[in-house]
Formats: structure tokens, C-alpha cells, sequence
């Protein structure tokens, strides 16, 4: 068996290329984490540079043979026939900065902003966007530099790209708005003055090349398919735990049941948990007791955490087509064959990361029944996982909380993407709200792992009862895991510290590295016939 060591993200980092190439190279969700990392480096090479630099030279003849082009010398939006003077089309560059610059709300979190720049340089390195070296260059510099503008989270509309959120992103390179340095909010002129930085004065097409685009939807995708492929391993483990704690079979995993009804994702799960339960003592302790069947949470988990990987290996898919594209306008493929179309618009990843909220709150959805059936006193566990209940509540409370959060997630999955509200006059009247699809599934999944923390939880309590009996290894180690951060609970404490000690673990991604290390050193991938499913 080949294994691919999931060490950060899916990938090994130092078996990847030192250096990434804006513009030329394959860029890939893992690829990104990774620049935003700062474990690898991005950089323009001669190819991208030659593209670029012809590029803006097409602009330029654009504006002194003074023909029209959309966004070069004319106005934008609903002002697309207004014509704009030589001598004014780099004011109107900056000025697009100003005006856009409309968004609300708290800040996003800097490593999405830091993808934003990141996918950004990307595209317009791909050299059909018109924009100058030297503003790539700087916007590289903030990269390198972590210097990263602040953008609120709210105000775009998912078409005629981010706007709002992609003006206030540039707004820094013309010595406005903010940047977050070091942990503390700057005003960007500050930034510039301390590292003897000049601000940009925008060329023509360039304003308009940085507001255009998707990169505030594709860079929440990033961190929504990094995020839920994290949760989705960590649930197969975890429903295996409480699969153990509960004595439930591992019947409904067999491998000719599933090839009967072949969909990738409830293949993959299935080999999972029979890997994972491999070896059991507890599970061979109950082999012949009778019990026909078991819940749906638990016989099911191939069908539900299965079609949640199939949506998540679709967003996935189309994550990556958005990072290797273009998607501003006008696309300049020569001076005299330019396009105003319209791969701006964001519908093409809002319908997916509307797909994935609703097949990351499934997950959480189904973990929370299976916390409650940890609780009720049935096959051999005492009821509320605490043997003195009465004068203690044990771990009924926990429950509560994953019930609120699953139906907060329930009201969460209306798709942004079914409603649209016409803008700029009707010139854009259609848009995707792409951007709050986005924005929404990474809200889910924030719920997602702290109910995944309350399921680890209760299961590591429960699979305590089952003593002396052992699960198998991984399991085992599993349970370990959790142990060097939370103990066995003898009586009522303050549990929010526990859930919260251990939903640190899940959303750092430590618990299913560690858990995958410790089954590699066992010979065990627990992957192995999925690289293109599952691995990243």
C-alpha cells in the first residue's frame, strides 16, 4: 500500500516544490494553504513576466489609438457608454478603489484575506488582464511580507466579481484603508511610510483588473474544502468510536454490500471504519449476541458520511478549476481582441458551497444522534455515561449543544444561490451571492466541529465502560488522543472546557493527522484506494 502521509493538508510540504510560479504553475487548494503558509514561496519567472508585460502593452496602444474599451476609457456598470479622456483613465483607475470600497461588517479572518492576494497574483499573471509588473510585484511584496490589507466580510454580491471586498483587498496599494501587521490594525499609509514605500498610482485597466473576479468566493472554497475535508475524517473516526462504545457491528461495512451500490464516497467510508475496527476486541466480544440491527447513525454512516465526501470532492473539483483561471474584464487577448464577458460571475462555485453546507450540516446532523443514543442507558452503558446520576446530570447537557448547533446549521442551509437582486441599474441583474455561500459554510462548519468535539467526547467516555475489553489500535490511539487533554469524567465539571480543549484538536487538524501517522506505522492506509476521492 501507498501511502501519502497527510501532514499538513494532504500533502507532504517538504516533498513539494520549494517555489511556486505565479502564473505558469498548476495551482491547487493545497498549493495555496501552503503559500499562505509561508512554506512555500510564490515568485513570477521569465514566462509569466514576458506574458504580463505584453499584456499591459496592449492597454497602452488601447488608450492612445483611443478606442473603446470597456473599463480602459469608458465608465463601469450601467456607465459602460460613458467614454472617458486619455488623460483621465488612470484617475478613473483609482477611483474605482474609492468607490467600490463599500463593504461592512467585521473584518474576515487574515489567512483568507492572504488567499485572496495569493489566487489574485495568480490570475493576473496569467496575462490577460492588461495590469503592470510593478503592481504585481507589490502585491507579491505584501504576500511576502504579511502585510495583509483588511476586507470586511460583507457587501459583495458574487458577480461583476467581489467588488467590494476586492477594493477594499487593493486599496492599501494606493496607500488607503488598512492592513493587519504582526496582530495589529494599521492605517496603510503607516505600513508604507515604515517600509519607505511609495503608493501606486494605477494605470489604465488596472483598477478594474484587481476589483474584478471571484477571489472572495474561491478563497472562503479554500478554506471550506481544507476545513471539511478535515471534519469528514475526523467523523469516520470519531462515529467508529461511538460505533465501539454503543457494540454496534460492522456488518453493514462489508465490502461486497457496498460494491452493489458503488458510489466513490460510501466506498471509501466503508473500507474506513473496517479498517478502523480491524481487530477489535469489544467488536468480537458481541459477535453472536443477536441484535439484528443497528440505528441508522451508526449502520448508515457509509451512505451519509459518503455522500457528504462525494459534494466535498465536487467542490474540490471546481475549487481548483476557479484557481487556475480568469476572471476579470475585460479579457485582453491583443490590442485589437478584447471581450467584456462575464467570468466574473460566481455561480459556478456559489451552487457547490451551497451543495457542501448542506452536506456539512448532514454531518454534524447525524453525529449529534449518535451522542444521543451514547446517553441512553442502553447495551450495557449506564445512562447519561455517569454511574452517580441523579445528584450529577453527566453528559446530557453536551447533548443540548449539539442539538442548538445542529439546527443553527438547519437555518443555515437556505442556498444564497437560489436568490438573486438586480444591481447597477439592471446592467447586472443577475448575480449569485456567491460570497455569503462562502462565508455560510465555513459559519457550518465552525458548528460542525464543535459537535464532532462533543461526539469525540462522549465516545471516549463511553468506550471507557467497555473495559477491560480493548478496540482495535487506531481506535485505541484515538481515544488516547483525547486523553492527554481531557480525562475520564467521575462527576460534573465545567464540560464547555472540555468540549472546548478538544474541539482544538479537531479544527487544528492535529487529532486526524496524528490518528493517520499512528495507522501509517501500523501499515494501515486507511486511504489507499482513493488517492483521487480523498487524497489532497
Amino acid at each position: 500500500m501507498v501511502f501519502k502521509l497527510i501532514l499538513y493538508f494532504g500533502v507532504r510540504i517538504e516533498a513539494m516544490n520549494k517555489y511556486f510560479n505565479y502564473g505558469t504553475d498548476h495551482l491547487t487548494v493545497e498549493k495555496t494553504v501552503a503559500l499562505a503558509a509561508g512554506k512555500v514561496n510564490g515568485r513570477l519567472n521569465d514566462a509569466a513576466i514576458n506574458k504580463i508585460t505584453i499584456s499591459q502593452q496592449y492597454v497602452q496602444k488601447i488608450v492612445s489609438d483611443n478606442k473603446t474599451v470597456y473599463g480602459i476609457n469608458t465608465g463601469f456598470g450601467i456607465l459602460a457608454n460613458t467614454k472617458i479622456s486619455e488623460e483621465d483613465t488612470a484617475t478613473l483607475q483609482h477611483k474605482i478603489l474609492q468607490s467600490h470600497s463599500v463593504g461592512v461588517g467585521d473584518p474576515i479572518p487574515v489567512d483568507i484575506a492572504k488567499i485572496m492576494l495569493i489566487t489574485k497574483v495568480h490570475a493576473l499573471a496569467k496575462g490577460f488582464s492588461g495590469i503592470r509588473l510593478e503592481t504585481i510585484e507589490r502585491i507579491i511584496w505584501h504576500i511576502e511580507n504579511d502585510v495583509i490589507p483588511v476586507v470586511p466580510e460583507k457587501g459583495s454580491v458574487g458577480a461583476s466579481g467581489d467588488l467590494a471586498p476586492l477594493a477594499h483587498l487593493f486599496l492599501p496599494l494606493i496607500g488607503l484603508g488598512e492592513v493587519f501587521y504582526q496582530g495589529t490594525r494599521y492605517k496603510a499609509q503607516e505600513m508604507l511610510n515604515k517600509f519607505q514605500l511609495s503608493a501606486i498610482q494605477l494605470g489604465p485597466k488596472e483598477g478594474l483588473a484587481l476589483i474584478n473576479g471571484t477571489q472572495f468566493i474561491l478563497s472562503f472554497a479554500v478554506k471550506a474544502v481544507q476545513r471539511m475535508y478535515n471534519c469528514l475524517e475526523a467523523a469516520d473516526i470519531i462515529g467508529a468510536m461511538s460505533l465501539e462504545a454503543l457494540t454496534g457491528t460492522k456488518a453493514p461495512f462489508d465490502e461486497r454490500l457496498h460494491d452493489l451500490r458503488p458510489f466513490n464516497g460510501n466506498k471509501l467510508v466503508a473500507q474506513r471504519l473496517r479498517l478502523l475496527l480491524h481487530d477489535s476486541a469489544i467488536m468480537q466480544s458481541h459477535i453472536d449476541c443477536g441484535r439484528v440491527q443497528d440505528p441508522y447513525s451508526l449502520r448508515c454512516m457509509p451512505q451519509v458520511h459518503g455522500a457528504s465526501r462525494n459534494a466535498w470532492f465536487h467542490l474540490k473539483e471546481l475549487t481548483e478549476t476557479e484557481l487556475n483561471s480568469v476572471t476579470d474584464n475585460p479579457v485582453i487577448f491583443s490590442a485589437d481582441d478584447t471581450i467584456s464577458g462575464g467570468n466574473f460571475h460566481g455561480q459556478p462555485l456559489a451552487l457547490p458551497l451551497d451543495y457542501c453546507c448542506f452536506a456539512a450540516a448532514e454531518i454534524g446532523n447525524i453525529s449529534d444522534r449518535r451522542c444521543y443514543l451514547l446517553l441512553e442507558g442502553k447495551w450495557g452503558l449506564p445512562m447519561l455515561l455517569m454511574k452517580d446520576v441523579g445528584l450529577n446530570s453527566g453528559f446530557m447537557i453536551p447533548q443540548y449543544t449539539t442539538a442548538a448547533l445542529v439546527t443553527e446549521n438547519k437555518t443555515l442551509c437556505f442556498p444564497a444561490s437560489a436568490d438573486s437582486i438586480p444591481t447597477s441599474l439592471g446592467q447586472e441583474d443577475h448575480v449569485s451571492m456567491g460570497s455569503i455561500s462562502g462565508r455560510k459554510l465555513n459559519r457550518v462548519l465552525d458548528n460542525l466541529e464543535f459537535i464532532l468535539a462533543i461526539e469525540l467526547m462522549s465516545a471516549s467516555q463511553a468506550i471507557e465502560f467497555r473495559a477491560p475489553l480493548k478496540s482495535s489500535e487506531i481506535l485505541e490511539f484515538a481515544h488516547d488522543c483525547v486523553r492527554e487533554f481531557v480525562g475520564f469524567a467521575e462527576e460534573d465539571r465545567i464540560f464547555a472546557d472540555d468540549v472546548n480543549k478538544i474541539k482544538s484538536i479537531i479544527s487544528d487538524f492535529s487529532f486526524v493527522e496524528k490518528v493517520n501517522e499512528f495507522a501509517t506505522g501500523k501499515g494501515i492506509n486507511l486511504n489507499y484506494d482513493f488517492e483521487g476521492l480523498n487524497g489532497l
